[in-house]
């Protein structure tokens, strides 16, 4: 009696499974003779085109990148900058502008634009320990900017006791509009370059907003540091567009994963500052960003590294790649 329930059970169990794989069956012949496609049968796998990344035929170099090295044997320092693949330069300061210059050009790099001390507006020696200029004021430094064909000059620093207070901020403002104006007439656009203390609470309000408010935008134009936007709390690619045709220059700079935001550049870790796509600022995007919003040109940037050539190569065979 056993024998013939066991037996009975293995029928049904077969039946029902049979049952359950002729609509399976049925599917498989519907889509085709055989239940393995063919090569032929298999979507076509596009080539993804090349990524076309803008600004790299006009690459520059922040100069300050390379500062030790040129401290040691600037045309040297300046061929490997060449070398490297960078087409300009960024020139650090006015008052050494000449030579800088002048060698540049001999090792093959063009020069558009430079830093100079923000005193030669402000006029606070004293916070930086030094006597006030005799030979340089800002007019002369005009004069070579123009000689020298340059296109733009960057307002690029504070020291914490230039920015207290909102009042403070305010008479910035009102020193770099008028600036403005006379850059203009010398054929030459004045840039604002931030760090991340813009983006830090003073007297509650935000230092960067009241610079967007109150610079002229037919004026002072933004050199946007794209790693001390994002350090400081902003996400550059959305700054980028609301700069909307103010912003002329980009820093392309990269930040370690993690590092928080810091208001206080001071406090900012030496390995915070990372070669291009080794870290986590979005830098293609804030490339393509800036294309659409009016940007002229990109340097790098990497205000600390234990082999800076090494990472200026790294760098833009990350963007050439």
């Amino acid at each position: 009696m056993k024998s013939i329930t066991s037996d009975r059970r293995k029928f049904i169990r077969k039946s029902i499974l049979a049952s359950l794989s002729l609509p399976l069956l049925q599917m498989s012949c519907a889509n085709g003779n055989s239940s393995e496609k063919t090569a032929s049968d298999k979507p076509a796998v596009k080539e993804a085109a090349p990524l076309k990344i803008p600004y790299l035929e006009t690459i520059g170099l922040q100069l300050y990148t390379v500062r030790n090295q040129m401290a040691e044997d600037k045309m040297a320092t300046l061929k490997a900058v060449k070398e490297a693949g960078y087409y300009q330069v960024e020139m650090g300061d006015m008052e050494s502008s000449d030579e800088i210059y002048t060698m540049a050009k001999e090792a093959g790099l063009e020069v558009k634009g430079s830093f100079f001390n923000w005193n030669y507006l402000l006029g606070n020696w004293k916070n930086i320990g030094r006597e006030k200029p005799t030979d340089l004021n800002f007019d002369k430094i005009l004069e070579k900017a123009n000689k020298q064909g340059l296109e733009y000059l960057v307002f690029g620093y504070l020291t914490k006791e230039d920015r207290k207070t909102a009042d403070d901020w305010k008479k910035i403002i009102d020193i770099l509009n008028p600036a403005a104006e006379k850059c203009k007439e010398a054929g030459i656009t004045l840039s604002y370059h931030n760090h991340s203390f813009e983006f830090g609470k003073v007297d509650d309000q935000i230092p960067f907003e009241m610079l967007i408010e109150g610079l002229d935008p037919k004026g002072v134009q933004f050199e946007l540091d794209i790693f001390w936007a994002q350090i400081g709390g902003y996400d550059p690619v959305k700054l980028i567009n609301r700069l909307d045709g103010r912003l002329n220059l980009l820093h392309l700079k990269d930040k370690r994963k993690g590092s928080g935001i810091i208001h206080d550049e001071a406090k900012v870790p030496k390995d915070a500052f990372k070669e291009l796509g080794a870290g986590e600022v979005n830098v293609l995007a804030c490339m393509e960003a800036g294309k659409n919003a009016g940007v002229k040109y990109c340097h790098v940037e990497q205000d600390q590294s234990p082999d800076p050539i090494a990472s200026i190569n790294q760098s833009i065979k990350y963007l050439k790649g």
